[in-house]
């Protein structure tokens, strides 16, 4: 009986030996097909490349056509590699589309007023590439707003009239300045200039326009502006340009800003630059001062550094300046606009150079405007006329655009010497005058 028994019991145990060990390839065979599909590249490539599993897994997921790619003939896979591509394609097609739509939204929010200060960085739809070394040029000219119409119609069919080249000069003027006005006026009409608008800031200066056939336009009543533009002097009138200027540019017209105790003798649209949101004439008087300079800043307590180098420029003049319409221009009179009526009292100039010029800091966000310095010879402010112009010889035979005395209190008077010398050749109609002023 023992013989049998261990015969069974020896084959009993092969048995189970070959269930396991079939059983074993099974499960060898379940699991390489797991990793077949989780591991397409190879285990260890997968492991050394951890992004191609991830990825692997989420293109089985988004089409279950990738599931089987190790089994696919060469075909299928070339099809699924140009599926890859289209895909591709299609998502920068999108990211493109994204950024053209963010670029829409912001220019929207600003045309509405409702951009604030920290969304100012507006992305272009192609990042420009670089050249090569010293090629690179930075453009300093920002686009133009789109006109509106329906800010002020009235204004809009005057200007329509006046020019048809979308500039105009604009000088603000009550009958406290009609004695300057009309040399101004005189000098305008001399140098044969044709689009220049008079804003009439009270009944006086509108006959006063009739009289002599003067473009003019007369705002629509407003408290706020009407009491300082009847009785204000020269510095008060100044300071409500600012408010005013804003309708023009919203027009879709570049504006040149002038004062009027300014004598042209050339016509200004010919030597405007217009490259930059702000051009303005300077108050310096030479090279250094209008143009800028480094200035040392001297400590001795310092020792090894007692010299500061600093960077100074003298201000641009608020009386003459030209603003082409665009939205960092259309913010510069915001802002003045808005420092200027509230307390405390504060000189138009001094705030139209500290925002024009200030930097971005911490709590302060700057103006982001271009700007260029008008040449100080053609632009000429009055001490650069009376210091030095008018003692040597050869600088008296040059032709400026203009004369603005803005360093002297006698204005008339010298407005009319000047107006003498360059109109009717009265040489020494300059002679009298001191370099400064009495005062």
């Amino acid at each position: 009986m023992a013989g049998p028994v261990g015969r069974r019991g020896t084959n009993a145990s092969q048995s189970i030996r070959g269930s396991r060990i079939a059983v074993a390839i099974v499960i060898g065979v379940l699991l390489g097909c797991i990793f077949a599909v989780l591991y397409p590249h190879g285990l260890f490539s997968d492991i050394s490349n951890p992004t191609s599993h991830f990825r692997s897994r989420r293109l089985s997921k988004s089409n279950p056509k990738i599931e089987s790619t190790s089994c696919e003939s060469p075909e299928e896979v070339n099809k699924l590699k140009s599926e890859m591509s289209d895909l591709s394609n299609k998502n920068d097609e999108l990211k493109k589309q994204v950024r053209d739509l963010t670029v829409k939204l912001q220019a929207s929010e600003q045309k509405n007023g409702q951009s604030d200060s920290d969304q100012r960085i507006v992305p272009v739809s192609t990042p420009p590439k670089p050249g090569p070394f010293g090629t690179v040029k930075g453009t300093t000219i920002n686009p133009t707003i789109l006109p509106d119409p329906t800010i002020n119609p009235r204004l809009a069919k005057i200007l329509e009239k006046l020019t048809t080249q979308k500039e105009v000069i604009v000088a603000l003027a009550n009958s406290n300045v009609k004695s300057m006005l009309e040399v101004s006026v005189s000098s305008i009409k001399k140098a044969g200039i044709p689009n220049y608008l008079v804003v009439a800031l009270d009944d006086g200066i509108v006959d006063f326009c009739k009289e002599n056939d003067v473009a003019f336009y007369k705002r629509d009543p407003d408290e706020g502006i009407d009491s300082v533009a009847k009785s204000g002097g020269n510095h008060a009138v100044s300071g409500l340009k600012f408010r005013i200027l804003r309708e023009f540019l919203q027009l879709g017209y570049s504006v040149l800003l002038s004062d009027v105790d300014i004598v042209y003798i050339q016509n200004p649209f010919n030597f405007i630059y217009r490259d930059a949101d702000v051009e303005s004439m300077s108050d310096g008087h030479d090279n250094f001062t209008a143009y800028g300079y480094n200035d040392v800043f001297d400590e001795p307590s310092m020792g090894w550094a007692r010299y500061a180098h600093t960077m100074r420029i003298w201000v641009y003049n608020s009386g003459f300046f030209y603003l082409r319409p665009t939205i960092p221009a259309i913010e510069l009179l915001d802002r003045v606009a808005e420092r200027l009526s509230k307390p405390p009292p504060a000189w138009d100039q001094a705030v139209f150079n500290e925002e024009l010029f200030f930097p971005s800091h911490p709590g302060y966000v700057g103006l982001y405007a271009s700007k260029r310095t008008m040449d100080r010879y053609m632009f000429m402010n009055s001490k650069v006329m009376f210091k030095e112009v008018r003692k040597d010889e050869n600088l008296k035979k040059l032709k400026p655009v203009i004369v603005h005395v803005n360093y002297h209190p006698d204005k008339l008077p010298r407005m009319k010497a000047v107006f003498e010398f360059y109109f009717n050749g009265k040489q020494d109609a300059l002679e009298p005058f001191p370099d400064g002023s009495d005062w």
